[in-house]
């Protein structure tokens, strides 16, 4: 039976690497990233979801595997999987090396620890174990590199390399991680790929610091070079265009699209407004409230900044804080927290 892998890591070099690894082993597969606490209930949640729906519309039998890896769970999430997973008709497989999770790996069969491995090297001797993965060990020495850095093994050949690898995906935040998870994924997973390229080579962390802007520029290029600011802005900005319809809210009469953590206000914005002539504004929301506002000649939104914000700026650009703003590892929540708001605010006289 045609095994869906449902992938759920660490937002970390190492959850980043498990990830590089099973896209590589399996033909169908979605992944999901998480930080710890509430999000990964978050997650876990989506994941049941995504199943639910895939049963309902494939109509050939397949075996749903949710695989976990580089993430200590609680007792408590890991009762609620289990039981979800039952229910659902799915498997699981949690793959870890924190040592937190111990008094939870105990009572599951399904969840493997091992403190003395980091996640991507124990996640690549299970795919080698159970599903033929790389019989001529060709990832072996990406996954030494990841393992020296991320448990710290400095007088690994490869700490140097891995240290250089560790800041390449922590300074990975081009594209917002929870607007566009899947691109962000995309992104980070192409740089190791990248990295495992270079890894052989004399001088090998200085080589792979040195490329790592010619790096991201390649992943953001379509059609002509340009500055990596102006890459990103256009490449954030078809997204954002491409995905307008999930991303709309209004203000008064006025219609606008909403980002999240997206930055750059200033040419994301102003470079949203003028590919999206039928839209009057782009806000951008971070997970403190604080949000940027930008126009092109439609909207004051200067006026708008004051009236729901206490803020001000120019008639287009501004920006205020939303008061009492809940944060949200869902894009939709954060969505209908701020139009909530903005209809709240437009009540009052």
């Amino acid at each position: 039976m045609k095994q869906h892998i449902y992938h759920l890591s660490h937002i970390d070099l190492d959850g980043y690497g498990c990830q590089y690894l099973s896209q590589q082993c399996f033909d169908n597969i979605i992944c999901y990233n998480a930080n710890y606490g509430a999000e990964v209930s978050a997650r876990l949640a989506e994941i049941i979801k995504q199943i639910e729906q895939d049963k309902f519309i494939h109509s050939e039998a397949f075996e749903a595997v949710v695989l976990i890896t580089d993430l200590n769970i609680t007792t408590k999430e890991a009762n609620w999987i289990e039981k979800e997973v039952m229910r659902v008709g799915a498997k699981i497989q949690l793959l870890d090396h924190h040592g937190t999770g111990a008094s939870t790996a105990e009572r599951f069969a399904w969840y493997a620890l091992d403190t003395s491995r980091c996640a991507t090297l124990i996640t690549y001797n299970w795919l080698q174990k159970h599903h033929d993965f790389d019989s001529r060990n060709t990832f072996a020495p990406i996954v030494k590199a990841i393992n020296a850095i991320d448990i710290w093994v400095s007088d690994d050949e490869y700490f140097e390399y891995g240290k250089v690898m560790l800041g390449m995906i922590s300074g990975a935040r081009e594209i917002g991680r929870i607007l566009f998870p899947a691109e962000d994924r995309a992104l980070k997973i192409s740089m190791i790929a990248e990295a495992k390229n270079i890894l052989g080579e004399v001088d090998a962390p200085i080589k792979l610091d040195d490329a790592l802007h010619q790096m991201k520029k390649a992943f953001f290029i379509k059609d002509e070079n340009n500055t990596k600011d102006n890459l990103v802005a256009n490449y954030v900005t078809e997204l954002l265009t491409t995905d307008k319809q999930r991303l709309t809210i209004t203000y008064k009469d006025y219609k606008g699209i909403l980002g999240y953590n997206v930055g750059n206000a200033s040419i994301i914005g102003n470079a949203s407004m003028v590919a999206n002539d039928d839209y009057d504004f782009y806000m951008d929301v971070n997970y403190r409230g604080n949000f940027s506002l930008r126009s092109n000649n439609k909207m004051d939104v200067s006026a708008m900044a004051g009236h729901i914000g206490n803020g001000g700026g120019h008639p287009n650009a501004s920006g205020g804080k939303i008061e009492g703003y809940k944060d949200s590892f869902v894009y939709a929540n954060v969505r209908q927290f701020v139009q909530d708001y903005i209809d709240k605010k437009c009540e009052i006289k």
